[in-house]
């Protein structure tokens, strides 16, 4: 297994960040040529998935989540630990914090307008954040 951690640093809540290269830079690195990769976000106010990198459709997905999970909802944790983030933890649990694709002859099983992506949900003004990136032989 070769292992990758990357740190960045997000702009808060709605921040969404296109992580393929990372991930295209480890897999190179790891000289795997079929297997998996894993990418993980360590935090419970943050999530990994794929979508196309566009404008719109990443508003759209902003827009989406904050529907399932709306500002003006009276959360439970918000209550108990006064920070505000109930729904981030929302989101992050309808999303995910990893994802897992696999690697064929070298490159990632990505469609051609699919890439990875890191939603910052915290409702922060900025967060640093560890994603751990796994390949698989």
């Amino acid at each position: 297994m070769y292992a990758k951690t990357i740190h960045l640093k997000t702009d808060g809540e709605g921040s969404v960040i296109d992580l393929t290269r990372h991930i295209e830079s480890a897999v190179t690195e790891s000289g795997v040529k079929d297997g998996l990769l894993n990418v993980f976000v360590n935090g419970s106010t943050a999530a990994v998935t794929t979508i196309e990198y566009e404008d719109g459709v990443l508003r759209d997905l902003v827009q989406s989540l904050s529907i399932l999970a709306p500002d003006n909802h009276h959360y439970l944790h918000d209550a108990r630990w006064g920070d505000g983030n109930g729904r981030s933890h929302i989101k992050s649990a309808i999303v995910g914090p990893s994802i897992t694709i696999p690697i064929h002859e070298g490159v990632i099983a990505t469609g051609t307008w699919q890439q990875v992506v890191l939603l910052e949900l915290d409702v922060r003004q900025t967060r640093e954040r560890t994603v751990i990136i796994s390949v698989l032989s």
